[in-house]
């Protein structure tokens, strides 16, 4: 089996802090936040709390099916925000992870034309993201397990 990084969920109690932090001292005051569906939400939930932002949108982007797995291109899904909604805004696109970074240059592109100004926070950065981020909690090139990921969806009791 390949060796993973794991988050636990008091690791992740430290993250969004710590990332707020970062992104205090860096003198950058986000309008608004962006939050990418699903990973990103518990980590832009965090982070807005902890910089007092309430503006917090989210965008809904379909990549990876499984572990290691994913479609040939990440894909929006509905509903797609209103890109209107970011005019002049300096936004700050949250996610969980930069892996490839496709998603993240996905959701960067379709702020572009729109936002003033954009930067992006993740939990982790991978070696390979083409996608570099202003604010990283954390570094690997492992595969990551994550509190809120690492087990199964739950269904109903057999009856």
């Amino acid at each position: 089996m390949t060796e993973r990084e794991t988050l636990t969920w008091d690791g992740f109690g430290r993250v969004g802090r710590e990332l707020a932090q970062a992104i205090a001292d860096d003198g950058f005051r986000p309008d608004l936040i962006l939050a990418v569906a699903r990973g990103g939400l518990l980590a832009a939930g965090s982070i807005s709390y902890a910089l007092d932002v309430k503006r917090v949108h989210l965008i809904n982007v379909e990549f990876y099916t499984g572990v290691d797995q994913r479609l040939d291109v990440p894909v929006l899904l509905s509903p797609v925000p209103d890109a209107g909604d970011l005019d002049g805004a300096s936004v700050l696109i949250v996610d969980d992870v930069a892996d490839t970074g496709a998603t993240l240059k996905l959701v960067r592109d379709f702020c572009a034309g729109h936002a003033a100004t954009v930067r992006t926070a993740v939990i982790y950065e991978k070696p390979h993201s083409e996608v570099r981020c202003e604010y990283v909690w954390a570094r690997t090139d492992k595969w990551i397990n994550f509190p809120w990921s690492s087990e199964p969806a739950v269904t109903a009791a057999p009856v």
